[in-house]
């Protein structure tokens, strides 16, 4: 079998100085595909699929005038028993910022042009035109243009993950990261707080500044009240940013989750089922919560994960297909396709369903899910 002809950018003994990885590990990465060359959106680039070394998943690294590295956002790791990995992991005091409901992105000023990268990395064309129609940038980057704006896209129209928030409605941008390009260090949570204050961009929440030891149980009745006004959770960061955050869930977010999951469940439930169950069961466990308290989780869980399965096996089995419809805004019908051409490189399978007052209906196909459902109604053995 022929060898893959590695890109330039691989080998670019520049490129091995900033990474801090030698060019002969870059070339290895590329041949197992953990690097992948990335020719999209006028972008002349390479992605790294995983983390290698040092450097995260969804880091990019980009040929324009001059070699520039978005670096991909660090994985936050979540604490299921609140008391004592808080106590564990910070030393003093605990900064506590709502996590919001929407999906992770990174927008950058790259080769002069102000661009929106996807957790994984890819540059999404509907998030980086509605990030310059929603946020006033230019000033900012033209101080700050080494600076990469971490934040949630959230709202009714947000294609990943639709989810109503009164303060935003259709679609916004909340703010939970400033992080420098070629290294990833983020600037401490007030310093971060000002400087987006001086340009008018909004944050997330921030839920108050806790010493150590009263945090978790200040955290629980936090996230219980996020939980009842259906709000997903809060992370929890060392003001000074030099410790890697954590981050915890309401119980309504991790059924929402489930049910969401178990709609299309040959294809998501594997992957959301057993760590939402476990979160629970810790979560209960820890609030120490009443017999009627616990029954109400129990029966929030179990309607959330056989509910919707239900409904889907019905859908099927009376010939409809198990999708979703995705509703994003648009000007033509060609800003609606190339978000289909965007999906599909993620390995989505996405129709046109309708475009119709300026809002377009993208159809996502969970083939598997179909595919399973109808073999089984059809006698077919699991």
């Amino acid at each position: 079998m022929r060898e893959k002809k590695i890109p330039p950018l691989v080998n670019d003994e520049e490129v091995s100085n900033l990474l801090d990885i030698p060019s002969p590990r870059l070339e290895d990465a590329y041949h197992k595909g953990i690097l992948k060359k990335y020719q999209k959106n006028g972008m002349n680039a390479i992605q790294f699929r995983k983390g290698l070394g040092p450097v995260e998943a969804g880091t990019m690294v980009i040929k324009g005038e001059e070699i520039e590295v978005i670096r991909g956002f660090p994985k936050i790791r979540r604490t299921l028993m609140l008391h004592p990995a808080l106590e564990k992991h910070f030393p003093d005091k605990v900064a506590v910022e709502e996590k919001m409901n929407g999906y992770n992105v990174r927008i950058a000023l790259v080769n002069s042009e102000i661009v929106a990268f996807t957790r994984g990395g890819y540059i999404c064309p509907y998030t980086s035109r509605k990030a310059r129609e929603i946020l006033d940038l230019d000033e900012f980057f033209q101080d700050y243009p080494q600076m990469v704006i971490c934040g949630e896209m959230v709202g009714t129209l947000n294609p990943y993950v639709s989810h109503y928030y009164p303060e935003v409605g259709k679609l916004g941008f909340r703010i939970f990261d400033l992080r420098e390009k070629l290294t990833n260090v983020a600037l401490p949570i007030m310093t971060k707080r000002e400087i987006l204050a001086d340009y008018n961009l909004e944050p997330v929440k921030l839920l108050g500044v806790f010493p150590v030891k009263k945090a978790p149980q200040r955290i629980l009745e936090i996230v219980k009240e996020l939980g009842e006004h259906d709000r997903e959770g809060v992370v929890m960061k060392d003001p000074q940013m030099q410790l890697d955050p954590l981050k915890y869930t309401s119980s309504q977010a991790q059924a929402a989750e489930l049910e969401y999951a178990l709609s299309f469940p040959f294809d998501l439930a594997r992957a959301f089922l057993f760590s939402r169950i476990i979160r629970e069961g810790f979560q209960s466990h820890e609030t120490g919560e009443s017999v009627d308290a616990r029954r109400e989780r129990a029966l929030r869980m179990g309607e959330s994960i056989l509910y919707p399965m239900l409904e889907t096996i019905s859908k099927v089995e009376n010939g409809e297909l198990a999708a979703e419809d995705l509703l994003i805004e648009v000007e033509n019908k060609e800003q609606a396709e190339e978000f289909i051409r965007h999906l599909r490189d993620l390995k989505v399978m996405a129709t046109l369903a309708e475009i119709k007052d300026g809002k377009a209906v993208i159809r996502r196909v969970h083939q598997s899910t179909n595919d399973r459902i109808n073999n089984y109604l059809d006698g077919g053995l699991y």
